[in-house]
């Protein structure tokens, strides 16, 4: 079981898991995630932060969404769009739906928020992650924000329910 906690970007067992991913990222693809992320992008109810914890109390899943909004520069960003940030199960929990649980609570609360699509980018290197945003209803879509160009990046989006 799984209970998700809203939390800041900022708390320490936040903290904890974004220098887990961060760690896989620079060991996976060399360098972290180059989005800039702001504690008040995640707070509500602009966004949401979200930490999953275990039956003992330890932090083990991690997602969340912020706003974003139509840009002239980036074809590919809709006014109404969520954006799915620092999804993460720690190594010795995944294959219990903990990232499906996780995700699928920061669709309803963008949902919730008025928020109209989901969109997300994840690796090349991150095959799971991929089936798993198939599985739950993305597709495909160009590039965008600071991953537009780079050739390791695949990004997706799922209309949200109403």
């Amino acid at each position: 079981m799984l209970e998700l906690r809203v939390a800041a970007l900022d708390h320490p067992d936040a903290v904890l898991l974004n220098d887990e991913v961060q760690a896989w990222y620079r060991q996976v693809y060399g360098d972290g995630d180059v989005s800039l992320l702001g504690v008040a992008q995640f707070a509500a109810p602009q966004g949401v932060y979200l930490i999953g914890y275990d039956e003992h109390g330890r932090a083990v899943a991690s997602g969340a969404w912020r706003p974003v909004d139509a840009d002239p520069g980036d074809p590919a960003v809709r006014d109404g769009d969520a954006e799915i940030k620092r999804m993460y199960v720690v190594p010795s929990a995944r294959g219990h739906g903990h990232a499906r649980t996780v995700l699928a609570e920061l669709e309803r609360t963008a949902a919730v928020a008025g928020r109209r699509r989901a969109i997300l980018e994840t690796g090349t290197e991150q095959p799971d992650a991929m089936r798993l945003y198939a599985a739950s209803g993305y597709h495909p879509m160009p590039n965008f924000g600071a991953y537009r160009n780079d050739l390791r990046s695949r990004c997706f989006c799922k209309p949200l329910a109403e």
